[in-house]
């Protein structure tokens, strides 16, 4: 893939071209993650996972936790402290 110029218009819009957005299967109405590091603005397609993949990803983790020797009082404390300090 080359590398193309596109212009800022408007309210700081630009046009993706074909070729990038078919290239990475980018239709109307899909979400961009989008974020500045180091003078560069990186432009990422954001696709929320299918149950399956969220399903293995679960597993995973779960794995990952009993193998650290996380349990599910661990998980629920966590959570219980992250909640009281955002309610402050």
């Amino acid at each position: 893939m080359s590398v193309e110029m596109v212009t800022v218009q408007g309210r700081g819009q630009i046009v993706i071209p074909k070729d990038v957005r078919e290239a990475l299967s980018i239709s109307d109405g899909d979400a961009l993650a989008v974020y500045a590091t180091d003078n560069v603005i990186v432009m990422k397609p954001f696709r929320r996972p299918t149950e399956e993949e969220f399903s293995e990803w679960l597993e995973e983790a779960q794995g990952w936790a009993k193998g650290a020797g996380i349990r599910k009082k661990d998980i629920n404390d966590a959570v219980r402290s992250v909640r009281s300090r955002k309610g402050k």
